[in-house]
């Protein structure tokens, strides 16, 4: 007969599961999704760069507008948090278990190499390699005083925030080779085939890093801000903590649509300040309103009757890896040279429906599936790599 300690070292199940938080991953999924298909898949991740075309349509221009202005970094944000408190949940747990540390630290090295086969094989977009890393790094944390969480989350974000204003050696390519290359890339990745695309993927990797050495402090603080939601309490009760989750609302999405307007940057070069102060508060917005959107689902899915319309994101959420990986296998084939070829011919705006109908087809393709099985497809992989053992696929096998 297993021991409390071993019968501890188990996935969760689905009737133990937080669904808010299901929800609140099903939702930051979509933000990704959309900016990931108009800002990368359809067009060069370098496009984003260069001075805006002045060619757009009023449509196409309103969805790269509404995109930049509520969704890139946001979504990212709101994500970040919650592989926080996904790290969290898990040690939480495993906090009777001995192999704790090790089952933890063998969950991000999973993690990591999904990761690094999705980087290198797939999309050089990917997200899970920089998040395996990082919850590496602030896995010690886990077993330290909530303060210095609180205090570490705090001084990376700062730093990150004051990171455009700082003189960092962090290089980044010139004008001239941005657009050289969107010009080869707009070439490569829509008419290449498989072996050419990977090789000028994979020779983008070099001038990408910059862009993860940039945000890394931001993951990494926000993954710590995760760690404290959850401890906290707030997440787990948030009708004792209503006040406070009423707070981060209203906070958080003031402050990030005021950081982000327009009219704030044109006030500042009006008033003679330095222009990095622009970058800096688009940084703090981007992080106000990822808290801000994520205290709003919560107080909704809590407090109102939304809940019902909100839990159709809940399956989404909970098979939120393998959707990742749908998307940017589907993505690639559909923009990518050796499958459809849409890469540079189609608008902001008829992609972004393309990807509306295809979250849709994922939202109703999770709830099939968990209906039948306990995980998605790639989340079964990653608990049975994690624990060492098979882990029955069957929803049935969750009540006998």
């Amino acid at each position: 007969m297993p021991s409390t300690t071993d019968e501890m070292a188990q996935p969760i199940t689905a009737a133990d599961r937080i669904h808010t938080i299901d929800m609140l991953r099903g939702i930051a999924l979509f933000g990704v999704l959309a900016v990931n298909l108009v800002g990368e898949f359809r067009v060069s991740l370098f496009q984003q760069f260069l001075p805006a075309t002045p060619f757009l349509s009023p449509l196409d221009g309103a969805v790269e507008h509404f995109i930049s202005l509520f969704l890139e970094m946001k979504a990212f944000a709101l994500f970040s948090i919650l592989f926080g408190v996904g790290l969290a949940i898990q040690s939480e747990r495993l906090a009777r278990s001995a192999r704790r540390l090790r089952l933890l630290v063998r969950r991000l090295l999973v993690l990591l190499a999904i990761g690094l086969v999705h980087l290198l094989l797939i999309w050089n977009g990917d997200i899970l390699t920089e998040y395996a890393l990082a919850g590496l790094v602030v896995l010690p944390f886990l077993w330290l005083p909530v303060w210095s969480t609180a205090l570490a989350s705090f001084g990376l974000l700062a730093f990150y925030i004051a990171m455009p204003a700082l003189s960092l050696p962090i290089s980044w390519p010139s004008m001239l080779w941005l657009q050289q290359h969107v010009l080869e890339a707009n070439h490569v990745y829509a008419a290449g085939s498989y072996r050419q695309i990977l090789r000028f993927s994979l020779g983008e990797l070099s001038q990408i890093l910059p862009l993860h050495e940039f945000v890394l402090p931001r993951t990494l603080g926000l993954f710590l801000v995760g760690m404290l939601a959850w401890r906290s309490g707030v997440l787990w009760n948030p009708h004792r903590d209503q006040s406070l989750l009423l707070v981060v609302l209203g906070v958080g999405l003031t402050l990030g649509i005021l950081l982000n307007s327009p009219a704030l940057t044109q006030a500042i070069a009006s008033w003679g300040m330095p222009a990095a102060m622009v970058p800096c508060l688009e940084n703090a917005a981007g992080i106000f309103m990822g808290l801000g959107y994520g205290a709003l689902v919560i107080a909704l899915a809590e407090f109102t009757r939304a809940r019902s319309v909100l839990q159709v994101f809940a399956p989404l959420g909970r098979m939120a890896f393998t959707n990742y990986l749908m998307q940017s296998l589907i993505f690639c084939w559909v923009f990518y040279g050796y499958g459809l070829g849409y890469f540079g011919r189609l608008g902001a705006a008829e992609t972004l429906l393309f990807g509306i109908i295809f979250y849709a087809c994922q939202m109703a393709l999770s709830a099939w599936w968990l209906r039948r099985y306990r995980f998605g497809p790639i989340e079964w992989l990653w608990r049975t790599l994690m624990y060492g053992v098979r882990q029955p696929m069957r929803a049935l096998a969750t009540t006998q």
